[in-house]
């Protein structure tokens, strides 16, 4: 506690702390803007801090990294558009609450959970970073491809209506996802020639082809009516707009969907573009009104934003505890400590305790100031809600098109982007949901990549996914997915007997 408080009375000097205001506000934007995403954010400040005193300079970073993943959520719920991967659930309920006039309740909700997410994994990090960072070293190419495949699996939940369809948007996914070099042996796969295929679709250019894009068409196709459009309405905001009522009964499934996202935070190579989802369709089947998710609910707002800030904490143990980045941002943070002769590992908590502690106080003040910028910035987020549709979206075209330009500055992205708006503007007109799409195209390299090198560690031995004595983890989650599949069918069985049986008394 000693050195905590050490670390606090340094961040919360003037200059210091002014740095950090900056730092978690550039952040927000940075995940507010779709486009942009928390490793480019990190990237471009990371020169700015070697000169910088390295506790100093680790903590603007991490308050860039908290930033960044919780301004996904503003473009989620006020333009349909996932800023960052990490918000892609934060669509599903917090648009229809938009749509309904509750677009600030919605973001309201949104803010404080993400506070609460991101405490929730900063004090895991502090107290049991250690032992949970061992759990995760013991997932190797099987743990991985079976956890992939039980994340996958949950596709059938977010199929609200038709599984076939949810199954079909899920395999779809994963076929878009094998395009380009295949891992382990190099081949190209469904490039046709194209040399700017071979690296394949970026996960930006697919959530902003997806979301922005078919927002636009479906908007520009009935923009003769002019009921759609009409501004949703605002009411007046309280506080953060909602009630206390509604903040405790949303308690416990935060701290689920945040202890959720903090263990998939830990394992390399997930993060919090997939925690989101698997944490949003946790919420969902624990719930007794299942059928509610994506009709404009609190609890989908909770569950997704709880849990990608919870996965900050998650990703940021392994990398402290054993030197292991396990995505994108990670990786820099690792290349950071490194440029101030920092090596993260298991002696860092003994070596470079005084930083370690002051590390961890940075991101405990650019959480609260999350919070504060969040909660005045409310009142400036909901004024976009009253500017017409009709008149924002192609401004928001613009700017995709211009983010999609920037992501790797070649004019095949931004042409991406419009072949993932007309697949998506197909999916509405025939009713197919989107998420499991995203789920499988997020999924399906890694499922891929593991299950090859598991092959190849096993002589290509199937069996050896549910060995018990080799592969205990596994074959345990291979289990859990068989059971959760014979149950999810169950569930649709009965529901259509029910519908039958409903039909026939009429």
């Amino acid at each position: 506690m000693e050195l905590f408080l050490q670390g606090l009375g340094l961040i919360l000097q003037p200059v210091n702390l002014m740095l950090m205001v900056l730092g978690t506000a550039v952040g927000i934007v940075f995940g507010a803007v779709p486009g942009l995403t928390s490793v480019m954010a990190i990237a471009l400040f990371l020169p700015m801090t070697y000169t910088m005193d390295p506790s100093l300079g680790l903590g603007i970073l991490m308050s860039l990294y908290i930033g960044s993943v919780s301004g996904g959520l503003i473009s989620a719920i006020i333009l349909k558009i996932p800023g960052t991967p990490a918000s892609i659930a934060t669509c599903f309920d917090g648009v229809p609450l938009m749509e309904k006039g509750q677009g600030a309740k919605a973001i309201g909700i949104g803010i404080v959970f993400s506070f609460i997410g991101t405490i929730i994994s900063i004090l895991a990090l502090i107290f049991i970073a250690p032992p949970l960072a061992k759990v995760a070293l013991s997932f190797g190419s099987h743990e991985f491809f079976a956890l992939a495949m039980l994340s996958l699996m949950l596709i059938a939940t977010l199929s609200s209506g038709s599984m076939v369809k949810g199954i079909f948007s899920g395999i779809l996914g994963i076929v878009f996802s094998t395009v380009g070099i295949a891992p382990v042996d190099a081949i190209k796969r469904y490039t046709f020639g194209a040399v700017e295929l071979n690296s394949g679709f970026q996960t930006l250019t697919v959530l902003i082809g997806l979301f922005a894009v078919t927002e636009v068409l479906k908007v520009a196709e009935s923009c003769r009516s002019a009921a759609r459009a009409e501004a949703a309405p605002v009411g007046k905001i309280k506080g953060f707009g909602f009630s206390f009522k509604e903040f405790r009964s949303q308690i416990g499934n935060g701290i689920i969907s945040a202890l959720t996202g903090l263990g998939i935070g830990i394992l390399p190579g997930i993060g919090a573009g997939t925690s989101n989802m698997i944490s949003y369709t946790l919420a969902k089947n624990r719930s007794k009104h299942p059928e509610r998710f994506g009709t404009g609910i609190i609890d989908g707002v909770v569950a997704s934003e709880a849990a990608n800030n919870a996965s900050i904490g998650g990703a940021m143990i392994p990398l402290m505890t054993l030197g292991i980045p396990g995505d994108g941002v990670t990786a820099l943070l690792l290349g950071a400590f490194m440029v101030h002769g920092i090596s993260p590992g298991p002696l860092l908590f003994v070596s470079q305790a005084p930083l370690v502690y002051t590390i961890f106080a940075a991101s405990f003040v650019a959480t609260l100031l999350m919070l504060g910028l969040e909660f005045f910035g409310v009142r400036i987020f909901v004024k976009l809600l009253k500017i017409p549709k009709h008149i924002l979206l192609p401004i928001i075209f613009v700017l995709c098109v211009v983010g999609a330009f920037g992501l790797s500055s070649r004019m095949f992205d931004v042409w991406a982007i419009l072949l993932f708006g007309l697949l998506g503007f197909l999916f509405v007109k025939f009713k197919v949901p989107t998420a499991p799409f995203v789920i499988g195209f997020i999924l399906g390299g890694m499922a891929e990549t593991n299950l090859r090198r598991a092959l190849m560690l096993s002589d290509g031995n199937f069996m050896d996914f549910v060995n018990f004595t080799s592969h205990p983890i596994s074959a345990s989650i291979l289990c859990l997915t068989l059971a959760y599949l014979g149950w999810t069918i169950y569930k649709e069985i009965k529901k259509k007997r029910a519908w039958a049986a409903a039909a026939h008394k009429e």
